[in-house]
């Protein structure tokens, strides 16, 4: 596991908006370029609204972006408490999300809080991704 992106969504994780849920999110992404992205998951009373601490990173990753290898991870680390004791993985809609922006071989890193871990390779999470053949 990438020590910077996990320090990134563990620091990050911290500042989520989770009053519903009390379920804090952090993901931090490291670009083709090198940058490291990081945000949280923002809840929302009418629960649809809400937005994953993927799909934050990504939003911060594009909206930073200084050229098309800055648009391209190339890894990322989730940092949530575990459920029943089991790591947290991402949702259906992030699975797609990333695939929108990294190929199946890109290392997505689960980790609790404390650091313990486990590593999947983003086509093992989200095998047969939809995709129109365009990238970024």
């Amino acid at each position: 596991m990438d020590p910077e992106l996990f320090d990134a969504a563990r620091a990050v994780r911290e500042k989520a908006y989770a009053p519903y849920s009390r379920f804090l999110v952090g993901a931090a992404l490291r670009t083709e370029a090198g940058s490291v992205r990081a945000g949280c998951n923002v809840e929302n009373a009418a629960y649809p609204l809400g937005c994953c601490a993927e799909s934050a990173a990504i939003a911060v990753m594009i909206a930073a972006s200084s050229g098309p290898e800055d648009r391209r991870i190339a890894g990322v680390c989730i940092v949530a408490e575990t459920i029943e004791g089991r790591l947290a993985t991402p949702c259906g809609g992030c699975r797609q999300r990333m695939a929108e922006f990294a190929g199946p071989d890109v290392e997505i890193h689960l980790a609790d809080p404390v650091g313990n871990a486990r590593t999947f390779r983003l086509g093992a999470l989200l095998p047969e991704a939809f995709d129109l053949g365009r990238r970024p």
